[in-house]
C-alpha cells in the first residue's frame, strides 16, 4: 500500500515500537487500577511512579512536580483556569503567537472579570522587548509565553522574559510541547528564572496520543478542572490511563537519548530544504530567529496554501497549512498576522516539520514535486486570467 512521505511531525509523531512494547502489558495482564490496594493496583501504581520519574528527568524537574493530563491543551487550561480561580481577577498577559489552547482559555477569563493583554512580536516572531515591558507595567497576575512556536518553530528567550516578569509577581507559564525532545529543557533552571509551570506532551516525541503533563511549582495554587477521586495530587481526578502514561515515560527516556544526534540531522535536512525553497522563490517565515531544528514555514506569492497542501498530498507528501489544531479555520494564521505578514501571503503558508523518518532523498524528492506543483498552479492561474 502506498504511503505518502510524512512531513508533519509537529502535528503528531508515529508511535515508537519500543514505546508500544512498554505499553502493551498495561493493556493486557497488568490492567489494574492504580488506586486499588491489591497487587494489580500496586503494580499499576509502581508503573505510574516510574513514568513520572522518567518525565521529570526529561525536563529537569522533581517527580512530585509532574501532573499528568489527557492532552497539552488540558494542561494549558489547567494552569490558566486553575490559577485564575485561585486569584482575584486582574490582567492575564499572553504572547500574540500562542497556541489556541492558551489563547482561548485566556479569552475565556474575560467573562470572569479578567483583562487580557496580548504581547506583540516582531517580524521574525520574537517577543517585542518594548511591548513586553509595557505589558509588565499592567502588573499581570498570570503570564504565558510559548517556548517553541508550533507553526514557525521560533524560540522565545523564556528564561530572560520570566526573570523580567518576577518583580510583577505574576505566575509565569510556558507551553513547551514543541520543545520537548528537540531542545534541552531544565525546569529547575527555568523555575529559578521565574517560570512556575510548563506543559509537555507525549505524542510530539513518538509517544501515544491522549497523555501530557503540567510541570508545576508546588507553591502555585490551582483549582482543578476535574474534581472527583483526587488523583494527581487532587489536580486531575479520574482513573489514570496507565498504559499511555507508561508510554509517555518511555518516550521521554528515548527522546533524551537521541535528542542531540536527531537535532544535527534535522538541522541539515532543514538547511537543504530551505535552500531549495529559496531557489524556487518562497518566502521563509522566522528565518532570522532561533528556531527548532525541524520546522520550516513558507509561502509562495499568489499560491493558496490549502490548495498547495492538497496538491502535494496527491503527489505523495503530507504537509500542513499551519497548526493542526486550527486547520478547520479558513482565516490566515494568527501567528503570521502577529508578525505583520500580509493576509494575501499568509493564506499561502505551508509548514514542513521533520522527524526521524525523513531522509535527504525525501527532501530532494519533495523539492522536485513542489517545483512541478507550483508550475502547474501558476499555469492554471495564467489560463484562468
Amino acid at each position: 500500500m502506498f504511503a505518502p512521505v510524512y512531513l508533519d511531525y509537529n502535528a503528531t509523531t508515529p508511535l515508537d515500537p519500543r514505546v508500544l512494547e512498554a505499553m502493551l502489558p498495561y493493556f493486557r495482564e497488568q490492567f489494574g487500577n492504580a488506586s486499588s490496594r491489591h497487587d494489580y493496583g500496586r503494580t499499576a501504581r509502581w508503573a505510574l511512579d516510574e513514568a513520572r520519574s522518567q518525565v521529570a528527568a526529561a525536563v529537569g524537574a522533581h517527580p512530585t512536580e509532574v501532573i499528568f493530563t489527557g492532552s497539552g491543551s488540558e494542561a494549558n487550561n489547567l494552569f490558566l483556569k486553575g490559577a485564575a480561580a485561585s486569584l482575584k481577577p486582574g490582567v492575564v498577559a499572553v504572547s500574540a503567537v500562542e497556541h489556541p489552547s492558551v489563547r482561548e482559555p485566556a479569552r475565556d477569563l474575560l467573562r470572569q472579570g479578567w483583562q487580557l493583554r496580548e504581547i506583540s512580536v516582531d517580524g521574525e516572531g520574537r517577543i517585542s522587548p518594548d511591548d513586553f515591558q509595557a505589558a509588565l507595567l499592567a502588573k499581570p497576575r498570570l503570564m504565558s509565553v510559548i517556548l517553541a512556536n508550533n507553526e514557525t518553530g521560533v524560540l522565545q528567550d523564556v528564561p530572560a522574559l520570566a526573570q523580567q516578569a518576577r518583580a510583577s509577581g505574576a505566575w509565569f507559564h510556558t507551553d513547551a510541547v514543541q520543545a520537548l525532545g528537540k531542545i534541552a529543557l531544565d525546569f529547575r533552571a527555568l523555575n529559578a528564572s521565574g517560570v512556575h509551570a510548563l506543559t509537555v506532551s507525549a505524542h510530539k516525541i513518538y509517544g501515544p496520543k491522549g497523555v501530557a503533563a503540567l510541570v508545576l511549582d508546588k507553591r502555585v495554587e490551582l483549582r482543578p478542572l476535574i474534581s472527583g477521586g483526587g488523583q494527581e495530587h487532587g489536580l486531575r481526578s479520574g482513573t489514570e490511563n496507565v498504559a499511555a502514561i507508561v508510554g509517555f515515560g518511555r518516550a521521554c527516556e528515548l527522546a533524551m537519548a537521541r535528542r542531540e544526534p536527531d537535532s544535527a540531522g534535522l538541522s541539515a535536512l532543514r538547511s537543504q530544504l530551505e535552500r531549495g525553497l529559496a531557489q524556487q522563490g518562497a518566502t521563509l517565515f522566522g528565518q532570522g530567529a532561533l528556531r527548532l531544528p525541524n520546522t520550516i514555514f513558507f509561502a509562495f506569492p499568489e499560491i493558496d496554501g490549502e490548495t498547495l497542501v492538497s496538491k502535494l498530498d496527491r503527489a505523495g507528501f503530507a504537509v500542513a497549512s499551519g497548526s493542526a489544531c486550527s486547520s478547520a479555520s479558513p482565516e490566515p494564521s494568527h501567528v503570521l498576522r502577529a508578525m505583520g505578514v500580509a493576509a494575501e501571503l499568509s493564506r499561502g503558508a505551508v509548514r514542513l516539520s521533520l522527524g526521524t523518518g525523513n531522509s535527504e532523498q525525501q527532501a530532494t524528492d519533495f523539492l522536485a514535486a513542489l517545483a512541478d506543483t507550483i508550475f502547474q498552479l501558476r499555469r492554471l492561474t495564467a489560463l484562468a486570467g
